[in-house]
């Protein structure tokens, strides 16, 4: 099982990918999220949204925003 990463703007959809992991530039420092993580919802700075999908590395950069982690879906709401 994986982890869906959605990322939105003001614009629309961003991004809709399944990923192994998800770093985010949180506020108070970068964290990865796992599969079952806690829920949370936090403040992003500007930064990369880094994941891993099927093995691949891959960065969207990001302008200040807020993350959601809940039941192993990651909402990101950003300009990008």
């Amino acid at each position: 099982m994986s982890i869906a990463l959605h990322i939105i703007s003001p614009e629309g959809t961003v991004l809709e990918a399944q990923a192994e992991l998800v770093t985010l530039p949180g506020s108070a420092g970068p964290f990865t999220v796992l599969k079952d993580h806690a829920p949370i919802v936090t403040a992003l700075d500007k930064g990369n949204v880094r994941y891993v999908s099927a093995g691949k590395e891959q960065f969207v950069a990001i302008k200040e925003g807020f993350a959601e982690v809940k039941n192993n879906v990651v909402t990101v709401c950003a300009e990008v």
